[in-house]
């Protein structure tokens, strides 16, 4: 339920400005695939079209050959700003997402997964009846991750989640997110959850991704694209700075990156 297919894809906002053009990409399922590019090149335009929340003036978005029309459950979505209601206790946050997801489930076998769930993210039971403004931006971001996973959905869409968060927060909340998504693998088929994730940043790319796509500037489609080996699945922080093929890949990505920006330059 994870393979999902960009095919051909033009958008613009309000017919005017073209975000988008001719972009096309296929995601397997169970691909942890980081989209890379500069700021304002369509990264986060592509993921609401992914979510359902726009959609194309051109070609097709495709999940298992149906077209996307619309917001599902088959995704849950991570954004920025945590997206929890001020007015509403963190537990009572995610437990409306699951009672919509779940409604078989009693509101006690929620609240028990949601805990777990807390805690599978480094937060404390206690968590469950604090306020958003109880809590710093890396715990509500860490909330907003918990949520998106106790749904279950079989894609996750990440736009910059951790864009906003101090150095060390982020690290911590990309080993939750990698654990997490390498959990998921362990279920039926050993392919798990298929995880779109948007960031500027190449090295949070290289060491979470399966396959990287690079955007160029907008109008924006693929300019580049990496995938990695299965030997290299299982890399760490340490590897990828000592390790030359990554130092190489690195240098890869920001040369096509800077490129991209140079050649637009000199066009206008």
């Amino acid at each position: 339920m994870g393979n999902i297919k960009v095919d051909n894809v033009t958008f613009s906002y309000n017919k005017e400005e073209i975000i988008l053009k001719d972009l096309s990409l296929d995601i397997e399922q169970g691909d942890f695939v980081c989209i890379l590019g500069e700021s304002g090149c369509g990264k986060s335009t592509l993921l609401r079209l992914l979510a359902g929340l726009n959609f194309p003036d051109k070609g097709e978005l495709l999940i298992e050959g149906e077209k996307i029309k619309g917001p599902g459950l088959d995704r849950g979505v991570v954004f920025q700003d945590y997206s929890l209601y001020p007015w509403m206790t963190t537990g009572k946050n995610i437990l409306i997402s699951l009672q919509q997801r779940f409604p078989d489930k009693s509101k006690a076998e929620l609240k028990k997964e949601i805990i777990d769930f807390l805690k599978q993210v480094g937060l404390e039971e206690s968590v469950y009846n604090k306020y958003p403004n109880e809590l710093s931006g890396g715990m509500r971001q860490r909330c907003a991750i918990c949520r998106a996973f106790a749904l279950n959905p079989p894609i996750l869409l990440m736009d910059e989640p951790f864009g906003a968060l101090d150095a060390v927060t982020r690290f911590r909340l990309q080993d939750v997110v990698k654990n997490m998504w390498s959990g998921s693998r362990d279920g039926e088929g050993g392919k798990g959850k298929s995880v779109v994730f948007v960031t500027h940043d190449v090295e949070e790319a290289m060491y979470l991704a399966t396959k990287i796509f690079v955007l160029g500037m907008k109008p924006s489609k693929v300019i580049y694209s990496y995938e990695f080996s299965d030997k290299d699945k299982n890399k760490n922080r340490k590897e990828l700075f000592c390790q030359p093929e990554y130092q190489k890949l690195r240098e890869k990505l920001m040369s096509v990156l800077n490129n991209d920006i140079e050649e637009r330059t000199k066009k206008k």
